[in-house]
């Protein structure tokens, strides 16, 4: 199984429109749009899992592709190390 990071989305763009875009390149595992802790807006990227083969191929033809008018990011994700958790401000206790 291989995750792919889908950047710049739409903040419209709903689980089931990813989900139909990258079907178009073979099957999709599970699709997760991120939003915002806070206030559970969308953050404008989101993650699709697909198999290798899958994943390669939607990777090739979705990266650059409008969704919404805007450009697409896709790329296979990378691993967040411990130590990258963003942030910096003050902690809420």
């Amino acid at each position: 199984m291989t995750k792919i990071y889908v950047g710049n989305l739409p903040f419209s763009a709903t689980d089931a429109e990813v989900r139909e875009l990258f079907a178009q390149h073979g099957t999709v595992e599970s699709v997760s749009i991120i939003t915002d802790r806070d206030t559970g807006r969308p953050r404008g990227f989101g993650f699709v899992e697909m198999s290798r083969a899958d994943a390669s191929r939607a990777i090739q033809n979705i990266n650059g592709k409008e969704l919404g008018g805007r450009a697409l990011r896709v790329n296979e994700a990378q691993e967040r190390s411990a130590g990258n958790r963003g942030g910096g401000g003050p902690k809420r206790w």
